[in-house]
C-alpha cells in the first residue's frame, strides 16, 4: 500500500507495533496504562514500552495516556555494525507505506554503546536511504517535502537499530494548559506519575505546598475526574491519510464520555512566590478544573491543613535545580515538621537528595527511582502512621 495523499489504509487492530519511549522508572505505570486503553501484547524494556494496536489505538493514547511522552511506529529493527549495513537495513523498510511525495520527513535520533557512534552521520545514511527507497517507488529524483510531517527516528543501543516514525508531534507532556515555561516545571507527564504512585483516588484531598505553577494539582485533578489529557491538543499523525479523521473524532468522543465527576475531590497548594501563584492560578483556570483547585501564597512552615485525611506531593526545589544546597537541606527539614507521622495521610517528594530521609528526619515507608528531566530522583513515600 503506497501512501498517496487522501488515502485512508485500513489498519486494522493489532496489525502496527507501537512504542512508547520513556525515562527508567516509569515503564510499569506506561505498561498498565495501555492495558488500561486496550492495547494488546504491552511488554515493558528499559526505557520503552512495547505494544500492537492498529490506527484507533494510535489516536486513543495520543489523546488519552497520562504518563507516556510520545506514540511511535516501530517499522523493523537490525543489527548494524557499519554504515553501509545501516543504510541496507534502511532501504529494505517500505517506507511508501507512511511517506507521500510531498510529506516532510526529517531524521533524528540516537546511538549508545554501538560500533556507529556518530548520530549525525546515521542521521544522513538513513536519510539517504529513505530517500533512495522513495524514489524507486514514486519515480522521481526530488522531493519538496512541504506536505505533512513524518518524524523520522532511529535508536541504536547495543548495535541494534530500531527504525521508528512519530506520531505524536510536540511531546505528550504538552497538554496545552500552560501559558509560559518557567524556571525548573515538572513535566506534566511525571506529575501524573507521582500522583499514581502515591494511589491518588477521586475522594482524596491533594495537597502540594510548594506548588509552582500547578502541575501537580492540575494533573490530580484531571486524574480524578478521569480527563484525557489530550483533548485540547493536536497530533503529528491527525495529518496522515492513513488514520481517518473520523477515527480521532470517535476517540475524542470515547474520551470525553469516560470523564467522571469527582465531587469529593479537592486540591489545596501553596507557594510563597507571588508570581507562581499568579501563574498556578491562570494555569488552573485553562485546564478546567478551577472549582476543585485552589492556590494560595503561604510559606511550608506554616502549612496546617485541616482535613482529617490527605495526600501530599511535592517536587521541591534542590541544590541541582533552584537553591543551593544548604537551602535544600533547611527545607527538607522544615518537611518533617510540617508533615507528621499520622493515619490517613500520605507524603510523597521526589529528590535527588541521598540524604533526604536523614533531613527529614525518618525513614521512608517506600522508595521509587524516577528521573526529573535528566536528573536521577527517588520518590521518598511515607504513609505508616
Amino acid at each position: 500500500m503506497r501512501c498517496e495523499e487522501g488515502d485512508a489504509a485500513r489498519l486494522d487492530a493489532g496489525s502496527l507495533t507501537l512504542v512508547v519511549p520513556c525515562l527508567l522508572g516509569v515503564e510499569s505505570f506506561i505498561a498498565e496504562e495501555l492495558r488500561d486503553l486496550g492495547a494488546q501484547e504491552v511488554r515493558a524494556e528499559n526505557g520503552r514500552v512495547l505494544f500492537r494496536g492498529g490506527v484507533e489505538m494510535i489516536a486513543r493514547v495520543n489523546i488519552c495516556a497520562r504518563f507516556c511522552e510520545r506514540v511511535q511506529i516501530l517499522l523493523g529493527e537490525a543489527e548494524v555494525h557499519s554504515f553501509e549495513e545501516l543504510f541496507q537495513a534502511a532501504k529494505a523498510l517500505p517506507w511508501e507505506d507512511w511517506i507521500g511525495k510531498s510529506d516532510a520527513f526529517p531524521v533524528k535520533g540516537y546511538s549508545l554503546k554501538s560500533d556507529l557512534f556518530s548520530v549525525r552521520d546515521c542521521q544522513a545514511i538513513l536519510k539517504k536511504a529513505v530517500v533512495e527507497r522513495l524514489k524507486t517507488k514514486y519515480a522521481l529524483e526530488w522531493f519538496d517535502e512541504t506536505g505533512a510531517l513524518r518524524q523520522i527516528q532511529f535508536a541504536i543501543l547495543n548495535n541494534r537499530v530500531s527504525f521508528l516514525l512519530d506520531t505524536s508531534g510536540a511531546g505528550l507532556h504538552k497538554r496545552g494548559y500552560r501559558p509560559e515555561a518557567r524556571e525548573a516545571p515538572i513535566k506534566e507527564t511525571l506529575a501524573a506519575v507521582l500522583c499514581a504512585a502515591s494511589r491518588l483516588r477521586p475522594y482524596h484531598t491533594l495537597y502540594d505546598p510548594l506548588c509552582g505553577t500547578g502541575t501537580i494539582l492540575i494533573e490530580g485533578a484531571l486524574m480524578a475526574r478521569n480527563i484525557a489529557p489530550g483533548l485540547h491538543r493536536s497530533f503529528a499523525a491527525e495529518r496522515w491519510g492513513q488514520i481517518p479523521r473520523t477515527v480521532w473524532a470517535d476517540e475524542r468522543t470515547r474520551a470525553r464520555d469516560l470523564a467522571r465527576p469527582a465531587p469529593d475531590f479537592r486540591a489545596f497548594g501553596s507557594d510563597k512566590d507571588p508570581a507562581a501563584i499568579a501563574l498556578a492560578s491562570e494555569t488552573i483556570a485553562r485546564a478546567g478544573v478551577a472549582d476543585c483547585v485552589r492556590v494560595t501564597q503561604g510559606d511550608l512552615a506554616d502549612f496546617a491543613p485541616t482535613t482529617e485525611r490527605g495526600t501530599v506531593i511535592c517536587n521541591p526545589p534542590y541544590g541541582e535545580r533552584l537553591l543551593d544546597a544548604e537551602q535544600a537541606r533547611a527545607l527538607v527539614g522544615i518537611m518533617g515538621k510540617v508533615f507528621p507521622q499520622k493515619r490517613g495521610w500520605i507524603y510523597s517528594v521526589i529528590t535527588p537528595d541521598a540524604d533526604f530521609e536523614t533531613n527529614f528526619g525518618r525513614k521512608a515507608d517506600k522508595r521509587r527511582k524516577l528521573y526529573n528531566g535528566m536528573i536521577a530522583c527517588t520518590l521518598y513515600s511515607y504513609f505508616k502512621a
